[in-house]
């Protein structure tokens, strides 16, 4: 049993972190999992737990998270009838195959590996996030039947690869497609859940040696816990600040943090 000293430094910052997460994934519509993955790996690994398979816990609980703040956001864009139902229906189980692939191979992978492919994605959305224009298409509808069988289970595997939703891959997908932004990030919402939930399922049964206290399989369960008291707190608080100010400079900002982050990741998984 982990004594206080161990406990009451985890439970504060996991505070903290929970609440920083839910307050941009209201205020620029990133998910938190892109914030949660670095937070939860510097965290465990400054308070001693750094084992090779560290990596595999962080994503894993970053997941799980996900399944709570994505249904919560589905629900609540639902209710504004923001939600394309068809494209989630014809999207999801594709998703729901890559992500299960992922879980496959995260199992597989030492936590320097998966620091490396999570560097690179996140530096390549950081680059969009600071670069993209809603105004760029690469079509005007939704890719077809035999695009998506491809697509699909790519936006599952690689989202499950950085213990994020569906945002930061399905909102450029839909918009580049002409899908309006409010409606792209409605829907990337259960996208997000499409992903979380049968990952994290298979992560409760993927043992970690040396993991942080309290953790079943790979996930987690204090920073589960606190991490979505505080993101169903601070996600709206986020979201109304988003009609308040200009998202352009803030997700310019954000861009700058997640590439500052994501070399940091790369740095020391090459030089660790």
């Amino acid at each position: 049993m982990p004594d206080l000293a161990i406990l009451l430094p985890l439970i504060t910052v996991l505070l903290l972190v929970g609440a920083f997460a839910g307050l941009l994934a209201g205020l620029l519509g990133v998910g938190g999992g892109i914030v949660l993955v670095p937070a939860f790996y510097y965290l465990f690994s400054g308070m001693g737990f750094d084992s090779p398979a560290l990596m595999r816990v962080c994503l894993a609980t970053s997941l799980a998270t996900i399944i709570v703040t994505s249904t919560r956001s589905v629900l609540s864009h639902h209710k504004k009838g923001a939600v394309e139902w068809q494209i989630l229906r014809q999207w999801a189980p594709g998703i729901a195959v890559g992500a299960i692939v992922g879980v496959a191979v995260v199992a597989q992978l030492r936590t320097p590996t998966l620091q490396i492919i999570f560097g690179v994605l996140a530096f390549t959305i950081a680059l969009y996030m600071a670069f993209g224009r809603l105004e760029w298409r690469l079509g005007s509808e939704m890719p077809g039947q035999w695009v998506r069988v491809v697509l699909s289970p790519l936006i599952g595997f690689f989202s499950v690869l950085m213990g994020i939703g569906g945002g930061s891959f399905g909102v450029p997908l839909m918009t580049l497609h002409g899908v309006p932004i409010h409606r792209a990030v409605a829907t990337a919402a259960g996208f997000g859940i499409t992903i979380a939930l049968p990952s994290a399922v298979v992560f409760l049964a993927v043992p970690v040696d040396a993991a942080p206290p309290f953790t079943i399989g790979a996930v987690n369960l204090p920073a589960f816990l606190i991490v979505i008291s505080m993101t169903l707190i601070t996600a709206p608080l986020g979201a109304s600040l988003a009609h308040r100010l200009n998202p352009k400079p803030l997700k310019r900002i954000f861009a700058a943090f997640l590439a500052v982050v994501a070399t940091n990741m790369l740095v020391t998984a090459l030089l660790g």
